[in-house]
């Protein structure tokens, strides 16, 4: 479901850092049944919402489509590129990287390619991590191996500090792979270097296993993360089925949207519960969840729960909320409480229970990208550098209705995107768990 559009035209404007005037080196055309390649042209769009109801005045709100432009901002030969990935690791970050070089390379020409060591940290010279040069070679099988070859950081760095190490270093284009700190910090180095009137490009591509990035309808590393995701809830439901009163707990990462779980849930079909954070769910009381679950077992002697690591935080009592590096919210275990809340309750009321917790956050998002974000990332990585080439910067690549697009940083960061209650993936939940409709937290 999309939310109702609340910006104004002028808000999904890019900014480009002046007029192209170089020839694109790329074998594309513009005109239809040349065998070809398309370019795309700086006036295409795609809507906002293009669903309408016939007789309704249908709206033109739009982004600027991502592709190749016949005409580029940067002479490729005489181009230098940073790449430096940030936050926590995803799936297809090494293959992000490896698209990047190649598009650069061997279809733009570029070939001094920079790449930064250990996030943010590597673009303050303070920190004794020189870039490393990354050529074709270089990259060539790193698409197979989880992580980042690269390496990756949490934190702060002075945008002022930044862009001196970027003005030092001739970097023209900068790609900045991360979540939506990332894309922040990318945002407040892009304002410092339009402060300063230099013309280098900074583009996003946006990277979470949690799929809460704002005008993206798929970050890379989410199909991987749920398909990990429904081997663990499998084996949790071999386990609870084995036992008398098994219950398979399984918490997903998911700070602040419930994507992970909600979309393994279903893609397994064995879940009985699926808590996440957009839903305050009570505990206690007759309708509460540890009630909803005693019938359960009562009824069926077994029973699966997914969790949401952001899920349930109001429970958590003298929780004090902090924050790490990168801003994102540190949060109280709602696994482990669970556990002890449902092994508790169970005993009190002489029903017989077998908890069997798993927690694989860290091997679901250290896994190397299946298909489907393997391409995802190629797509991402090669929209990046057309935009960058073509003199666009402080933008971010969504995904919008299955089309590439520009969106700018200024409106895509520091709002997460979260699982609509309304919508089909959570309405398709509650069909199969049946479970109590709680009250809703908040959404968008």
């Amino acid at each position: 479901m999309v939310e109702r559009a609340t910006w104004r035209p002028e808000q999904l404007e890019i900014t480009t850092l002046g007029k192209c005037r170089v020839d694109s080196p790329l074998a594309r055309s513009t005109q239809v049944g040349t065998g070809l390649g398309s370019f795309v042209s700086d006036d295409m769009r795609v809507l906002y919402e293009p669903r309408f109801r016939l007789g309704e005045t249908i709206s033109t709100l739009a982004f600027e489509r991502a592709g190749a432009r016949e005409k580029i901002f940067f002479e490729p030969k005489q181009t230098k590129a940073a790449i430096v990935t940030c936050g926590g690791l995803c799936p297809g970050i090494n293959n992000v990287i490896r698209s990047l070089v190649f598009e650069l390379t061997f279809n733009y020409g570029v070939s001094s390619i920079a790449g930064i060591r250990f996030g943010l940290q590597g673009l303050n010279p303070q920190e004794g991590l020189p870039p490393v040069d990354l050529k074709p070679e270089d990259v060539e099988g790193i698409h197979h191996q989880g992580g980042t070859v690269l390496g990756t950081s949490r934190g702060h760095q002075e945008p002022s500090v930044v862009v001196d190490f970027l003005a030092s270093q001739n970097i023209d284009l900068l790609f900045c792979i991360g979540g939506d700190g990332t894309q922040r910090g990318a945002h407040k180095i892009a304002a410092e270097i339009a402060r300063r009137k230099l013309s280098i490009s900074v583009i996003g591509i946006p990277k979470t296993i949690d799929n809460d990035i704002k005008f993206c309808f798929r970050t890379f590393g989410f199909f991987t993360a749920v398909s990990e995701a429904e081997k663990v809830i499998d084996c949790a439901h071999v386990e609870a089925r084995g036992v008398l009163g098994g219950v398979g707990l399984v918490k997903f990462m998911g700070r602040e949207a419930g994507f992970i779980a909600a979309a393994a849930s279903l893609a397994s079909g064995e879940a009985n519960f699926v808590l996440i954070p957009e839903i305050a769910f009570e505990l206690d009381g007759s309708q509460g969840f540890l009630e909803a679950l005693r019938r359960r077992l009562e009824a069926r002697q077994h029973a699966v729960v997914v969790v949401a690591e952001g899920a349930g935080q109001h429970l958590l009592s003298g929780h004090v909320e902090q924050y790490d590096a990168s801003g994102n919210r540190q949060l109280g275990d709602i696994g482990l409480f669970l556990k002890q809340q449902i092994t508790e309750h169970m005993r009190a009321k002489n029903q017989p229970v077998n908890v069997k917790y798993f927690d694989p956050s860290y091997h679901i998002r250290s896994v190397a990208a299946n298909a489907a974000d393997s391409l995802l990332c190629e797509q991402m990585a090669r929209k990046a550098v057309h935009a960058g080439m073509a003199g666009k910067t402080d933008l971010l690549i969504g995904l919008w209705h299955n089309h590439l697009i520009h969106v700018p940083l200024s409106i895509s960061t520091g709002v997460k995107k979260r699982l609509s209650t309304e919508g089909e993936l959570w309405t398709s939940v509650l069909a199969l768990t049946g479970q109590e409709k709680w009250k809703q937290e908040k959404s968008s």
